[in-house]
């Protein structure tokens, strides 16, 4: 079938992307799922850093390729061996899908997949097939499992979380978030720190994950949140949500002031940039004992100059979290059952809601680092 999707044929393109236009929407084929796979009509799709990286060139992805890894919708169709989806069913996709027999996955750790990382990072579904193609049958890879910057999209039933019941009843364009922003930032606190009533936790890089990640810190029950941004109206807002307080990461006693204001610094520190600057702060912030978690994923080129002897002579933890050390299948229904009770707020973390042709336009939003959470309704 013929669908319309933003394609990425270049990266590194120079911004402003209103102009140059690295995302380009054409008309592509789609072919029909296959064993395991069905067919999304794509409702809304949330613009994340993740993609901004890809644009950007900080991560290498096979090109051309269909962008977009957070978003729901609903199942059109439904290929060979489907089982537990059908035609009709309103679904929340995810970036990692899981094969559900490598070690990680019989461990319980299905964001660490072993067949997923290697699909994802070769540009296929699962199954090891490409969906995509463009009019004269060129090959188009696809992002992350999902390409959800289109019309419609052919993915893994194993990247796809049903909506049942009360968690079917908010829209489209809130149930996307949790597909990456929620189940991102949410899921370090819960499942990565795990972050106990009482304690303390900071959090750098106020974008959707990091602002989901606080969200959860309060719902958490930490006594003292700290939030830290080099934008004065996030840290404004991370105040109403519940941050007890705010600091500009970009200030030089910024670790002093979160030093003074938690008598030591924090039980957690969640990174949340995507940069290696934050990941020092938040090591510089952690207190004697305490957990730093990273889940912003820098340029695979970085490095973080770790001293072995503080790690050691204060036991201290340095924790990486891909996905909120998710089982999705458990934690978005969990975490849309919070939303519902008001004990986390992700509505207040939506931006713009942008047709795909002003895609390019919410990238530039998001590059300038003001963007809240934009949603492409294709």
């Amino acid at each position: 079938m013929k669908i319309r999707a933003a394609v990425l044929a270049q990266s590194g393109v120079a911004r402003p992307y209103a102009q140059s236009r690295p995302l380009a929407i054409r008309e592509v084929e789609l072919a029909p799922p296959g064993p395991g796979e069905v067919l999304v009509r794509i409702r809304a799709a949330g613009l994340c850093h993740s993609d901004l990286s890809v644009i950007s060139g900080d991560r290498p992805r096979p090109l051309p390729m269909v962008l977009g890894h957070e978003s729901a919708g609903e199942v059109v169709e439904t290929g060979p061996g489907v089982g537990r989806l059908r035609a009709g069913d309103r679904v929340v996709l995810v970036f990692m899908p899981s094969c559900g027999c490598c070690l990680p996955c019989a461990e319980g750790r299905p964001a660490l997949c072993e067949p997923g990382a290697a699909a994802n990072s070769a540009g296929t579904l699962l199954s090891g097939e490409r969906r995509l193609a463009t009019p004269a049958g060129e090959p188009l890879n696809h992002h992350i499992g999902v390409s959800c910057f289109a019309d419609y999209a052919v993915v893994s039933e194993r990247s796809c979380v049903r909506l049942e019941g009360e968690t079917a009843e908010i829209s489209h364009a809130e149930a996307a978030l949790f597909g990456c922003a929620v189940l991102t930032g949410a899921g370090a606190v819960i499942n990565t720190a795990r972050v106990q009533a009482g304690t303390s936790a900071a959090v750098l890089g106020l974008g959707g994950v990091g602002f989901s990640a606080l969200l959860a810190a309060v719902a958490s029950g930490a006594r003292t949140v700290v939030a830290l941004d080099l934008n004065d109206d996030k840290l404004a807002l991370a105040r109403e949500l519940g941050a007890t307080h705010t600091v500009r990461a970009d200030a030089p006693d910024a670790a002093e002031q979160v030093h003074a204001a938690t008598a030591g610094g924090v039980d957690h520190a969640f990174e949340m940039a995507g940069a290696i600057p934050a990941l020092e702060l938040a090591w510089a912030i952690t207190r004697r004992g305490g957990m730093t978690v990273s889940a912003g994923l820098p340029h695979p080129t970085k490095r973080f100059a770790l001293p072995p002897v503080q790690l050691v002579g204060e036991e201290r933890t340095l924790r990486g979290s891909y996905i909120g050390s998710a089982v999705p299948v458990r934690d978005i229904p969990r975490y849309i059952g919070l939303y519902r009770q008001g004990r986390l707020p992700v509505d207040r973390l939506m931006g713009e809601q942008l047709p795909l042709e002003r895609i390019n336009e919410g990238f530039d939003r998001m590059a300038t680092g003001h963007a809240l959470r934009d949603v492409v309704l294709p």
